[in-house]
This record gives C-alpha cells, sequence and structure tokens, in this order.
C-alpha cells in the first residue's frame, strides 16, 4: 500500500513537473516578443540623457502619443541615463532581440555600416534640415536595408540632438589652444578622430561620469549641445564656452529588426508616426531650451567665447580621409545630395 501511495506521488509530482516547464516556456516565449496576457506589448526605451533634458521630454511625449494612439496595446518603458547600460551595450541588447529601443547616434551605427556615420562627420551641413532632408533620399534607404542585414531597424531617424560646442576649464578659441587638452567624447571613431584632428587628446568616458571625470581631472573639458552639457551639470567645474558649433547632430532610435517584425503591423506604423511626432516636439524644447541654458551659463559664471570656425574646419578635413571603410566618394555623393535640399 505504501509503495503504491509513492508512485501515486512520484506520478503527481512529474505531471506537476511537466506543467510548470511548459508554463515557463510559454512565459519565455511571451517575454521574449514582449506581449503580455491582456495583449499588450512592453518596449523599453533607452537613451543616455537625465530625463529633464530635451531628448528625455521627446520620450516621454513618445511614450504618452504610442499608449494613447494604440489604446494601451503599446507600453513604452523609460530608462533615462543610460539605467540599461551604455550605448554601446543596448545596442548590442536590441541587435540580440531584446525587447528595446535605444537611441544611437550614426557614429555608434557605423560600427554595423560605416557610411551611416558621415551624418554626424564635423561641418558637414550648414543646417539641420540639410541634415534631415538626407534620411529621406535613396541613400540613406540603402544605409537603412544594409544596417537590416545586421539585425538594426531604425524606427525613428529624425531626432535633432542639438549643435555641438566645446566647454572646458581653460579659454579655447583656435584649435591651438586644444593642444595637450584632455576632452571628454563618446566612444566611437567619429568624435575621437574629431578631436585628435582638432589637436586634443579625446578621451573617451560615459556622460554620465562626466561632471565627476571633470572634477577629478581627469578631463579638460567636454563637448556636446547646450542642454546636455547643462543637464549633466559641467557648466559647475568647467567656465569657459567656445561656440565651435563643430557638429549639427541628429540620432535614430533602433530597435532588433526581428524583434520588430514580431510586433503588429499596425502598432509598427503607430511607433514610427508618433515617433516622428515626438521628435518634432523634441526639437522646438531643444530650441528653448537652448537659448535659456546659455543665460544660465552666462549668470554662473561661464565665459563666451566666439571661435574662427573656418580654423576648425580645416583642421578637420582629414577626418573625411580616415574612414577607408566608406563608400569612395561618399563625401562628394552627399554633397550632390545637399544641392537638391
Amino acid at each position: 500500500m505504501k509503495g503504491f501511495l509513492k508512485l501515486k506521488l512520484s506520478f503527481f509530482a512529474i505531471v506537476l513537473l511537466i506543467f510548470t516547464v511548459a508554463c515557463s516556456s510559454e512565459t519565455g516565449s511571451d517575454n521574449a516578443e514582449a506581449k503580455s496576457d491582456e495583449g499588450t506589448y512592453t518596449i523599453n526605451v533607452a537613451y543616455g540623457n537625465q530625463p529633464d533634458e530635451p531628448i528625455g521630454k521627446l520620450a516621454t511625449k513618445w511614450k504618452e502619443l504610442a499608449e494613447e494612439k494604440s489604446d494601451g496595446r503599446l507600453k513604452l518603458n523609460l530608462y533615462p541615463s543610460s539605467q540599461l547600460g551604455a550605448e554601446k551595450d543596448v545596442v548590442e541588447q536590441a541587435v540580440s532581440g531584446n525587447n528595446v529601443i535605444v537611441m544611437a547616434g550614426y557614429d555608434f551605427l557605423m560600427d554595423y555600416v560605416p557610411d551611416a556615420g558621415i551624418l554626424t562627420a564635423p561641418y558637414l551641413v550648414e543646417d539641420f534640415d540639410q541634415l534631415l532632408y538626407l534620411t529621406e533620399t535613396d541613400w540613406f534607404e540603402g544605409v537603412r536595408d544594409d544596417l537590416r542585414k545586421q539585425n538594426i531597424e531604425i524606427v525613428n531617424s529624425k531626432t535633432v540632438y542639438g549643435e555641438r560646442h566645446l566647454l572646458t576649464n581653460e579659454k579655447v578659441t583656435s584649435p591651438e589652444d586644444l593642444k595637450g587638452m584632455k576632452i571628454r567624447v563618446p566612444d566611437n571613431q567619429m568624435s575621437i578622430k574629431t578631436f585628435d584632428a582638432m589637436g586634443a587628446a579625446a578621451t573617451p568616458y560615459p556622460l554620465g561620469e562626466l561632471y565627476t571625470a571633470l572634477q577629478q581631472g581627469l578631463v579638460n573639458g567636454a563637448e556636446n549641445p547646450l542642454p546636455v552639457l547643462q543637464g549633466v551639470k559641467a557648466h559647475e567645474v568647467s567656465k569657459n564656452l567656445s561656440l565651435t558649433g563643430h557638429q549639427k547632430f541628429i540620432t535614430s532610435w533602433i530597435a532588433g529588426t526581428e524583434f520588430i517584425n514580431k510586433l503588429p503591423d499596425d502598432l509598427v506604423e503607430i511607433l514610427r508616426e508618433t515617433g516622428k511626432e515626438a521628435s518634432k516636439y523634441g526639437r522646438e524644447v531643444l530650441e528653448e531650451e537652448t537659448a535659456a541654458v546659455l543665460e544660465e551659463f552666462e549668470s554662473s559664471g561661464v565665459k563666451l567665447h566666439e571661435v574662427d570656425q573656418k580654423a576648425f574646419k580645416e583642421k578637420v578635413q582629414s577626418v573625411y580621409e580616415e574612414f577607408s571603410e566608406w563608400t569612395p566618394g561618399l563625401y562628394d555623393e552627399i554633397q550632390e545630395l545637399l544641392k537638391d535640399s
């Protein structure tokens, strides 16, 4: 009798184990597709900026618009301040198929498709509208297709990040003033080569660690759009702002192509449409806050320096020759395209 009871208990234990494994397998599948039992799709949205910066406000607007227009079928969880990891790490998460959308500069995407990087090259264009025009050309569609082959899907290509300037401990008005200075730059070859060409020692650091690096003298300055420099409080340490305008910077928001293909078509369209709408809103916020930040910098003792941009532009021309991976004649091709902008 006892033997029979043990056998019976063992049988039920095995059944329970099989049921548990089956349920776990189902849950894992749902997680991979970011779909819950209620029919909602959860997407983690990652970026390095602070929540109160223009990019953070753009992301909040995107979340509101996407969730509203999808009647709650989309749920966007926001992860600012590099909470999910550095930009390169989160891009790799996206490529691996995770349910994540990450803001990725075209300079980072050149690790996958080299030609994408020219969109962040120094002194490439006169204004942001020219850059945005380039994202509507057949050339850019070719870049999109090449990225898809690397399992990268551009969900939103039109976010204006801002015009990048230089904030340093010592006054800089010419490239010669940068000699020996360690300037914090993003960890990508475009930024590194640009500041090396200017005569500085380009020093990659995560944006979230910039304030401490300035305090400890690990770097002597940094570059970024003004609201970004204000967001990390770099102006509390470095008190010289040089209006170099070395990059008109737009950025993309990317996901894994396989992940996007698992979403219903109507939700993908909502993501794209609301992303564009949020980017327009973000550009308006950026323009307003750039003017306000400039006033704040001046009132907090930051000295503003106009520079001879022509001298900086001449220094960085070598950058265009350093990327042997680019399609031959790419710079000239871009300049031809800009004639129609």
